[in-house]
């Protein structure tokens, strides 16, 4: 069961040798089976076992953003094969413990056979959330997973992050066979409308010099929320039917029904836009398929 995130923001904050011929038989039989298969595409130990309509490799045009809810007593195996399902060439992640996004990555190579880069944006080090020792805690904050190499990584706290530290992340990527500048961000938590409106006035700056960018994360604002209007200015909702007017209709992408994620896109086109909603967090995955141009 994993804790809710909603409570949280309303509270704020070895085996014995065997002897047998029959024993070491079987042990020769599972040995060849490990070193012959069955084995997943790109090497992976384990075929996939996925749901019906997942994806069958990488799909080179898809981003995806997700707040994996921490902390959270959810399995990463259960998280990889969430992101499995979709299989986005670009994974954004907030709420981010390093040593959970390595066991994503590990889950998704071994039992799925996909294989991402990583990179990092930590914020903070906490043992309470992320494992370790007090004096040696875990790191927490974003991360990105690409199937493509990354360069060019850029990482930023925010001058004000409000309750708990707050930043972003950037890197340079390929998205649909084209290279793409790629944002990750988590704004300040909810009741914090001037923090966040200095948040996205750092961010919207750097975003503004890229032609081409994509903007993953959870904003904690609803769309039409003063704080959000530099980003608005600059990109647009992957959904053409989520804008920040009274017309505009932006499905929820948490559990207590609020529109908090987004992918945003500048200078790029989407084709599909969709939100799954998940056991596995409070904050649904959001995936959006773009056109090659």
């Amino acid at each position: 069961m994993k804790t809710s995130k909603a409570m949280r923001i309303h509270a704020e904050e070895a085996m014995v040798p065997g002897r047998s011929r029959r024993l070491v038989a079987g042990t020769v039989i599972v040995a060849c089976v490990v070193l012959a298969g069955p084995s997943a595409p790109n090497g992976g130990l384990f075929a996939r076992s996925l749901p019906v309509g997942a994806a069958k490799d990488v799909v080179p045009n898809r981003v995806m953003t997700w707040n994996i809810c921490n902390p959270c007593d959810e399995s990463n195996t259960d998280r990889a094969a969430e992101i499995a399902t979709l299989a986005p060439q670009v994974i954004g992640l907030q709420e981010a413990c390093v040593r959970d996004v390595e066991r994503i990555r590990d889950n998704l190579k071994r039992r799925h056979g996909l294989v991402y880069h990583v990179e990092y944006g930590t914020v903070l080090r906490n043992w309470r959330r992320c494992g370790g020792m007090p004096w040696s805690p875990g790191a927490f904050g974003q991360a990105i997973l690409s199937a493509a190499p990354m360069t060019d990584r850029r990482h930023r706290e925010y001058p004000e992050g409000g309750s708990e530290d707050r930043g972003y992340m950037a890197v340079t990527t390929q998205v649909g066979g084209r290279p793409v500048r790629v944002f990750n961000t988590h704004l300040a938590q909810r009741r914090q409308e001037a923090v966040r409106a200095e948040q996205t006035r750092v961010l919207a700056a750097d975003v503004a010099q890229h032609d081409r960018a994509i903007v993953l994360g959870d904003f904690n604002a609803e769309p039409a929320t003063p704080e959000l209007a530099r980003l608005w200015a600059l990109a647009a909702d992957a959904d053409p039917q989520c804008r920040p007017t009274p017309t505009g209709t932006c499905t929820p992408t948490t559990d207590w029904q609020t529109t908090f994620d987004y992918i945003f896109l500048r200078g790029i086109t989407p084709r599909e836009h969709r939100v799954h909603p998940t056991p596995h967090s409070d904050h649904h995955l959001l995936h959006t398929d773009i056109n090659p141009t």
